[in-house]
């Protein structure tokens, strides 16, 4: 094994340039892949697992929400852990966590073992939605960093898509009964494979370049950068990596309420939280309810979820391609302004005395469209970006742990709201935030694009709390 290892690891850290790059950013965007199918699989379980175990609502809502709680804790110990024991190695934990997680809920014998597994699953989800992006931030050249890190949610976006046609796939293959007391088995262990082929593959990718000079191991480092980058340009990265880590001090805390650096984690946190509060998820994960509300049957319904679903894998390719060109600042600025007029215009929607299914049928999938192009990769990508390397993985911690608290959020009162209130005033208070949040990225936050990590720490660092509207 050790020699199969190394002949492969050889071979890919052969290919030069775009073609190393590729394979590296391939392999480490599986963690987002895993992300998608566990975050995705339980809409095809839930029926079944509310059969088999007998389960009251209130239990069925904490077999779901268990893995948001699992993610919370995820995210916490994933910055510590890239932190101290290297991005590649905390990247290992996760691909093993996942793994593991699905044996447990795929064999699962009680319903109090399926919220262990999930939750546990959603410690996985946390470590890998952390630590995935960061890692390709972090090898990646600065020209097409963004689109790099976007890899990320193509694959997250993915993995939610494909776990649909799994989910159906098991079901309409199978009686009934069969698919009462082991399809739903198959649908959580099915997730055993991507999470293998992630956990082996990681052995051959290299550890982070930024980490290891802070870890004194430079000329590694120099090797790994020299890959993606001429010798000339890796020799000035490497040393705008060790002069960036001198200018930071010792503490964590220190850094990270130090002048600047602690405007960037207020601008991380804000965005984080912003990124919930457009209404992706409350489209999303309501998407059939909001489809039969309209006027939808139950199987138009889950035909236009799955169009949702393609529409997100089309527009964040699109995203990709568009992101370094363009820059995070315009597109999600102008996509924040797109979303408040979709969310406005389907608040009215919603109070028409007839409701025209067609046309909240559009303004879902423009608003799907819009996300995509933006708030959806593009907060992954600026965060990934913004913090210095030495406090980077905790810095993104805490931002990550204020997204993942904001998606609990959402999950949770959405419905409420859109009883309480109806969709028109859910949907208007969400337009809101999208107004808010675009006059934030406008005014407080800086573009990224083409810059290196390090020319972004030293802008936040020498400009400290001023502005940064650059």
């Amino acid at each position: 094994m050790a020699e199969a290892s190394a002949a492969v690891s050889n071979a890919v850290e052969a290919k030069p340039g775009a073609g190393y790059i590729t394979v590296v950013v391939i392999i480490a965007s599986l963690g987002g892949l895993l992300f998608g199918y566990d975050t995705g699989v339980i809409s095809g379980a839930n029926g079944f697992l509310q059969t088999e175990f007998h389960m009251s609502t209130a239990m069925t809502g904490l077999v779901s929400s268990s893995i948001d709680l699992g993610a919370m804790l995820g995210v916490l110990i994933a910055g510590l852990l890239g932190d101290k024991l290297g991005r590649k190695k905390a990247l290992l934990i996760a691909g093993l966590t996942f793994v593991l997680c699905s044996v447990l809920t795929a064999f699962a014998n009680g319903v109090w073992v399926l919220v262990i597994g999930r939750f546990c699953g959603g410690i996985g989800i946390g470590l890998a939605s952390l630590l995935s992006p960061l890692y390709i931030a972090e090898i990646a050249p600065a020209k097409i960093r963004g689109r790099l890190v976007a890899s990320n949610q193509l694959a997250i976006v993915s993995g939610i898509f494909i776990v649909y046609f799994v989910n159906a796939a098991i079901v309409s293959t199978h009686a009934a009964a069969w698919n009462q007391t082991m399809g739903w088995r198959w649908m959580f262990g099915m997730g055993i494979i991507p999470g293998l082929i992630f956990f082996l593959l990681l052995f051959f990718v290299p550890e982070s370049p930024r980490y290891l000079v802070t870890r004194g191991n430079e000329q590694r480092a120099l090797s790994i950068l020299s890959r993606v980058r001429d010798r000339k340009t890796a020799q000035t990265e490497l040393q705008d990596i060790r002069e960036s880590i001198r200018e930071v001090p010792d503490s964590f805390w220190k850094e990270v309420f130090s002048p600047g650096i602690r405007k960037a984690l207020l601008v991380g946190v804000l965005l984080a939280v912003f990124q919930q509060f457009t209404g992706t998820n409350a489209v999303g994960y309501y998407a059939p309810m909001i489809f039969k509300a309209a006027g939808a049957g139950a199987n138009a319904s889950f035909y236009d979820t799955v169009i949702v679903g393609a529409i997100k894998v089309v527009f964040v390719i699109v995203l990709m391609l568009i992101v370094d060109r363009i820059g995070r600042k315009r597109l999600l600025v102008w996509n924040g302004w797109f979303m408040a007029v979709f969310l406005v215009v389907l608040g009215i929607a919603f109070a028409m005395p007839h409701m025209l299914t067609w046309l909240v049928l559009a303004l879902v999938f423009l608003h799907t469209i819009a996300y995509e192009l933006s708030w959806g990769g593009g907060v992954w990508i600026v965060l990934s970006e913004i913090y210095p390397t030495a406090i980077r993985g905790r810095a993104m911690s805490i931002a990550s742990f204020a997204l993942w608290f904001a998606t609990y959020l959402v999950a949770q009162f959405f419905p409420i709201l859109l009883k309480a209130i109806g969709g028109t005033w859910t949907f208007w208070i969400f337009a809101v935030f999208c107004i808010i949040m675009a006059v934030f990225m406008q005014r407080v936050v800086p573009e990224t694009s083409k810059k290196t990590m390090e020319r972004i720490q030293s802008d936040w660092l020498h400009k400290g709390d001023a502005s940064m509207s650059e």
